[in-house]
């Protein structure tokens, strides 16, 4: 089964949520997502600066296998990207909680989060779309 860290959040369709010190967030996709997705050839990110809306697209990861859009878990702007995703991709297979995160942002909503899964429900989630 994939790695599932229990100290952040996630959504059902496998971006991962971590809150930050400073209360901003930082983004990424799911082990699960990577591992289903294959190796990465390609990566685009938001610019900083950006103001993106929960559920819309934000970011795109292309694999050998297919191009999968991300969907932002939460409204804000966005305050930093992972330049070494761009330059480097296959990190997102390689550490998807790690150094494969994809962007922060400033939430502009914070009772967005409460919206979200913890790791025993994302984990239920992610068997049951492994069958």
């Amino acid at each position: 089964m994939s790695d599932i860290p229990t100290q952040i959040k996630y959504t059902k369709s496998h971006e991962w949520v971590e809150i930050l010190d400073d209360g901003t967030v930082r983004i990424g996709i799911t082990d699960h997502a990577q591992d289903l997705l294959g190796d990465m050839v390609f990566v685009e990110l938001p610019e900083v600066g950006d103001e993106i809306i929960a559920g819309e697209e934000s970011a795109v990861v292309e694999s050998v296998k297919a191009a999968s859009d991300v969907y932002s878990p939460l409204s804000g702007e966005i305050t930093a990207i992972n330049e070494a995703v761009t330059e480097t991709p296959e990190i997102v297979n390689q550490s998807p909680y790690e150094g494969g995160w994809l962007f922060e942002l400033k939430p502009s909503a914070e009772t967005e989060i409460d919206d979200l899964l913890d790791a025993d429900a994302y984990n239920e989630l992610a068997e049951a779309d492994s069958h």
